[in-house]
């Protein structure tokens, strides 16, 4: 049967005659969670200055190292052994030299010299080398003895700078008052955008941010910018395979429980601190959950989903929160203990919109916010780098 009527693609090369047909939904595709932020929460306060201090103070150290190239054995089980912090010992002291079972009695302390009584309690000896560690048991006072002379640490400042995020929005009166399609106020979205915008940028500072080497603080040439997670993790920063730090999977530089757990281990041996999350990128997420294998999860018949996602780790060490952020660097995966972490805006300054003066047919305005980040007591938190990203 022939066709007498006009089709719609005779309406031209444009399809002029044709009415629009566009939906009202914009899609964004661009990452922008921030989901390292989402699990710290809000802060329980603000910075009031540019410049945001913290005290941190530690117990009196019960450990030391032998300093003393050669020893001499000793008939009489007196010795007299260099150490690096005499300091830290004092007469009365029991202490065992590396995981030997030998105790050791200090008698007398001066300088870094210090005498002691070996195999004390007649425990069996063993040897001594240099740069062993020296473990102090406690101190045996005497009874009726005078005071001994009062020890105290030092309590110290810590700083992190604020770092200003800031956007600006410009819409015509024109483009305000156009219908568009998705949005109905075209400067409340730009505003939403930006303000995406600068979220993400935060947490990606929090985790790689630095502070320019000279005049922290910000001058007129000088940008203002925070230290982050990743620049502040001095004490326990591991790599496979590097001083005393076992290999990865395989014997490589690939993520294992190994791994995870020896620096977990030895971030707990260096603080009190509670490591309660990992932070990883896509890539080393991938081989957490490949600590489980396959072959270890049981389905039954009627199961209708394959699950390889490992969200809690449980160690003796903590019970860990896995976050996955893509901004951690690919070859890291950092250990927190969140409740010694805290991303605070400046007093008055979390993110806001501030309205520009107008100088014609335009609406203006910056979005903008003011944050630093605590970092409490940065033995209490690790990290392992150089992992492999093949």
């Amino acid at each position: 049967m022939s066709f007498s009527g006009k089709p719609t693609y005779a309406a031209g090369a444009d399809l002029p005659e044709l009415a629009e047909d566009v939906a009202d939904i914009i899609g964004i595709v661009s990452p922008f969670e921030t989901p390292l932020l989402a699990h710290l929460g809000d802060p329980a306060r603000t910075a009031r200055s540019t410049v945001h201090e913290w005290l941190e103070d530690t117990l009196l150290p019960n450990t030391d190292a032998v300093n003393q190239a050669s020893f001499t054995p000793n008939a009489t089980d007196v010795a007299s052994i260099t150490v690096v912090t005499g300091t830290r010992f004092q007469v009365g002291d029991l202490v065992r030299p590396g995981n030997a079972p030998e105790v050791m009695l200090v008698t007398s302390v001066v300088a870094n010299v210090i005498t002691v009584i070996r195999r004390y309690g007649a425990t069996p000896g063993s040897a001594l080398a240099n740069g062993l560690r020296l473990s102090i048991l406690g101190n045996a006072a005497l009874e009726g003895a005078d005071a001994a002379a009062a020890r105290y640490t030092n309590r110290s400042r810590r700083q992190n700078y604020t770092q200003i995020f800031a956007a600006t929005v410009d819409v015509t009166g024109t483009m305000q008052a156009v219908r568009a399609r998705g949005v109905q106020d075209e400067m409340d979205y730009q505003k939403q955008e930006r303000l995406r915008e600068l979220l993400r940028d935060l947490e990606n500072c929090v985790v790689n941010g630095t502070a320019p080497g000279s005049s922290q603080q910000g001058s007129a040439t000088v940008r203002r910018s925070m230290n982050g997670i990743v620049k502040q993790i001095a004490t326990n920063q591991f790599a496979p395979g590097v001083n005393g730090f076992p290999a990865g999977g395989g014997g490589g530089s690939d993520l294992s429980e190994t791994l995870l757990n020896t620096a977990m281990r030895l971030s707990w041996e260096a603080s009190a601190g509670r490591i309660d999350t990992i932070v990883v990128n896509g890539l080393q997420k991938r081989r957490l959950n490949g600590l489980i294998p396959s072959a270890a999860r049981a389905y039954d018949a009627t199961d209708r989903r394959l699950s390889e996602l490992l969200s809690v780790y449980e160690s003796d060490f903590g019970v860990c929160r896995v976050v996955l952020s893509r901004w951690v660097p690919a070859d890291t995966v950092l250990l927190l203990d969140s409740s010694r972490v805290e991303v605070m805006p400046l007093a008055g300054r979390s993110f806001h919109f501030k309205p520009l003066a107008a100088t014609g047919d335009s609406t203006s305005g910056q979005v903008l916010g003011e944050y630093t980040l605590e970092f409490r007591n940065e033995s209490a938190h690790a990290l392992i780098r150089n992992l492999s990203v093949a």
